[in-house]
């Protein structure tokens, strides 16, 4: 679990910054995917909308806990043990799906575009092919139903009530929700690019994304359980949540953005 900082824009920044990570993680990425490729043929209009109504439904959930936190925070006090728990079961996840998507990169033909590989998409049976926003929203507000979400969101309403009562903790469950929403948006709009586009530049494309989804998800697992595991680097790291957040977030935007140009019709690279 991150350190959250204790001045108010720095929480706001960090918080925007958690929310563009989450919307990284491989399981949405997959489900993302797996709901834009059932659309492209089902409802081919629909298709590059799926990761923006997945994220409005997730991010819905999260607001609603952060309310709900934040008006128990008076009257509830969080086990020492809660901050660890999340953090074990989000590195073991990490490490999980950081390891399922390498094996998918270098397991792949030649000739197959790599998909990304999820975990808890594969427990939602025919969801995975909604076609309906409201049914999108739906398997995205599923997704929000675990503990990895729960804990995150708990967990920054908490620290909004150390400025005021609900209104910062709607503030920063919105902030986490336009975070998420610009990745997940931006992952469906490329995945229905990359399905129109059957050749040599989409196999490429998709193996860049494929890699940079297991490395993230490998180096933060890794960072995250040298923290846990060494007081060195857990207080070396103190303070440093921004800088690891920008990093963080230049990698999104940068493999995000080489790998739409990639996906760019030939005519639009040359203009």
């Amino acid at each position: 679990m991150e350190t959250l900082p204790s001045d108010w824009l720095s929480l706001l920044i960090l918080t925007f910054v958690l929310g563009m990570k989450h919307g990284f993680d491989a399981d949405h990425l997959a489900t993302i995917d797996g709901l834009t490729r059932h659309n492209s043929r089902a409802n081919p209009a629909m298709a590059r909308y799926c990761g923006t109504f997945f994220s409005l439904g997730h991010g819905a959930v999260v607001v609603a806990i952060a309310l709900g936190v934040s008006a128990l925070a008076g009257r509830w006090e969080v086990p020492q043990w809660f901050g660890t728990l999340g953090a074990v079961i989000s590195i073991a996840f990490l490490f999980a799906l950081g390891s399922l998507n390498l094996a998918a990169v270098l397991q792949a033909e030649p000739h197959e575009v790599v998909q990304p590989v999820g975990l808890k998409g594969r427990l939602l049976g025919r969801l995975r092919h909604a076609g309906h926003p409201l049914l999108i929203a739906g398997v995205g507000a599923l997704f929000a139903l675990s503990f990895d979400t729960l804990s995150q969101a708990a967990f920054f309403a908490l620290t909004a009530t150390q400025f005021g009562g609900w209104q910062h903790a709607l503030v920063l469950a919105l902030l986490f929700l336009l975070g998420m929403l610009i990745t997940d948006g931006i992952n469906g709009l490329w995945i229905a690019r990359l399905i129109a586009r059957a050749d040599q530049v989409a196999l490429v494309a998709s193996r860049v994304m494929g890699l940079v989804v297991s490395g993230v998800s490998l180096l933060v697992a890794a960072f995250g359980l040298a923290k846990l595991a060494l007081p060195a680097v857990d207080a070396w790291s103190d303070g440093k949540e921004l800088m690891f957040g920008a990093a963080l977030m230049a990698i999104i935007a940068s493999s995000f953005l080489l790998a739409i140009r990639l996906t760019r019709p030939p005519l639009a690279q040359g203009l």
